[in-house]
């Protein structure tokens, strides 16, 4: 039963996810966290690192560490090939369409719609996780003594590391976990 609510919540994930894998999150937030409780708020928060670490498509990486985390081994392969079934059942209709209609000017309409509704998800996705790691797993609260300012400046260091200076994303990722690991460690009153 797991192995078909694992395929199924990936098929409905992939499926609805149009516009990439940071689209993506606040959709998979609310299948694995919200409704199937399958990983914590923090956990997922932990699941986005491991998926930007790891090379390929976010979400993708997703599936597979979700399936592994809820049933082993089988659970990554139902959970990725529930993923991948939806978007190419998808991706033949829409490219059907497109090819036989693609002149239409509604057809083009429909893709000017789509655009702000994808910066939307991404905006979403990131004010979340902005949340997660500057609130810890309650998420925003307007008490700032609950805000976490060890997470601020490690996040405005990053920012600021790679606008001037144009460093690679993995070495500004790497650099900040090594910065939270010694700041949290020896500073505990910060958290």
């Amino acid at each position: 039963m797991i192995f078909a609510e694992l395929f199924w919540a990936w098929f409905q994930i992939g499926l609805f996810s149009i516009g990439g894998g940071y689209a993506a999150l606040p959709i998979i937030k609310n299948m694995i966290v919200d409704n199937y409780g399958w990983l914590t708020v923090s956990q997922f928060a932990d699941l986005v690192v491991i998926d930007q670490t790891a090379p390929g498509p976010i979400i993708l990486n997703s599936a597979t560490f979700v399936g592994v985390q809820v049933a082993g081994l089988p659970g990554a392969i139902a959970a990725t090939i529930g993923c991948l079934t939806g978007p190419t059942i998808l991706l033949f209709i829409v490219a059907w369409f497109y090819f036989r209609y693609k002149e239409l000017s509604v057809i083009q309409g429909i893709l000017n719609i789509l655009r702000p509704v994808v910066v939307g998800l991404i905006a979403s996705a990131g004010v979340s996780l902005a949340a997660i790691a500057l609130w810890g797993k309650s998420g925003f609260s307007p008490d700032v003594t609950q805000i976490d300012y060890l997470a601020i400046v490690i996040m405005i260091t990053a920012i600021a590391i790679m606008r001037k200076c144009k460093v690679a994303p993995e070495l500004v990722m790497l650099g900040c976990g090594i910065l939270g690991g010694v700041g949290y460690y020896f500073l505990p009153n910060l958290i």
